[in-house]
C-alpha cells in the first residue's frame, strides 16, 4: 500500500488512498501525512486528507500539529485543510495571527476557512477584526475566499466592515462593502456584490439609491422602443464604468 501511495499515476494513488480509509490502519499515519506534503494531484491530496480523518484524533492531531511548523508550504497548507475536515475544536489555538496573514494565498486562505470552523463562539469578534485587517488583499479568488469566511462567522462582523467601508484604501472600502452585502443576501453574486460595493463608493449612496430607482423604472416602463433616461441615471452610468476601470 506504501507503494501505491507514491505511484507514477495519480489514479493508482488516488485508489490507494481511498482504500487507506475505507480500511483505517494507525501503522500508516506517517505515510498519509508525509504523502500529503509532497502530493501533486488535488484530488489526491484532499482523498489524503479523509483518509487521516478516519483514523482516531487521539494520534492523528499531534502529528498533523507538527506539520504546521514545516518548512514545506503544501505540508502547511495540507495540514490545515485537514485539521478543517477533522473540525476538532481543540486545534483552535493553533491557528495562529501569522498563519491568518501568511504571504503565501494559499496558506492564509486555508487558515482562514479553518480558523471559521474551529473558533469559539466567544471569540468569533476577535476574528472578525483579524480577518477584516486582511480585506482588499490578493486577486478574486483570494477576495472571495475571505468574504466568505467573514460571512461565515455572521452577524458579529458587522462593526468591522462598517469601519473597514470608510477606509481610504478604496480596495479595502470596496471589498468591505461587497462583504457587507453578501452577509444581507447571501444569494448575492461575489463579482455583483463587488460592482455593486464599486457603484455606490463612486456616486455616494444617494445617487446611487436615485440611480438604481430610475434603472427600476425604466425596466417597469420597457414595453416602449425609446425609454426615458434621466440626466442622474446617464451620469451614474458613466460614474460606475469609471469606478470600474
Amino acid at each position: 500500500m506504501v507503494n501505491a501511495l507514491g505511484a507514477e499515476d495519480s489514479s493508482v494513488r488516488l485508489q490507494a488512498a481511498l482504500a487507506v480509509g475505507s480500511n483505517p490502519d494507525p501503522g500508516l499515519l506517517e505515510t498519509l501525512v508525509e504523502r500529503c506534503a509532497v502530493e501533486p494531484d488535488f484530488f489526491v491530496r484532499d482523498m489524503l486528507s479523509w483518509a487521516l480523518t478516519r483514523l482516531s484524533p487521539e494520534i492523528t492531531l499531534p502529528r498533523i500539529r507538527r506539520e504546521l511548523d514545516s518548512e514545506r508550504t503544501q505540508a502547511r497548507c495540507q495540514a490545515l485543510h485537514t485539521l478543517s475536515k477533522i473540525g476538532d475544536g481543540s486545534a483552535w489555538a493553533w491557528i495562529t495571527r501569522d498563519m491568518l496573514s501568511d504571504a503565501d494565498d494559499e496558506i492564509a486562505r486555508t487558515a482562514w476557512r479553518v480558523a471559521v470552523t474551529l473558533v469559539p463562539e466567544d471569540e468569533k469578534k476577535d476574528l472578525a477584526d483579524e480577518l477584516v485587517g486582511q480585506l482588499g488583499r490578493g486577486d478574486r479568488n483570494v477576495q472571495l475566499s475571505l468574504s466568505r469566511a467573514l460571512v461565515d462567522l455572521g452577524d458579529v462582523i458587522e462593526p468591522a466592515l462598517e469601519k473597514a467601508a470608510t477606509n481610504p484604501d478604496s480596495a479595502v472600502a470596496a471589498h468591505a462593502r461587497a462583504t457587507e452585502l453578501l452577509l444581507q443576501d447571501p444569494r448575492t453574486g461575489f463579482d455583483a456584490a463587488v460592482y455593486e460595493a464599486r457603484r455606490v463608493a463612486a456616486l455616494g449612496s444617494e445617487r446611487a439609491a436615485a440611480a438604481a430607482a430610475a434603472a427600476a423604472a425604466a425596466s417597469r416602463g420597457a414595453g416602449t422602443t425609446e425609454t426615458a433616461v434621466s440626466t442622474e441615471s446617464t451620469e451614474a452610468a458613466k460614474s460606475a464604468e469609471t469606478a470600474e476601470c
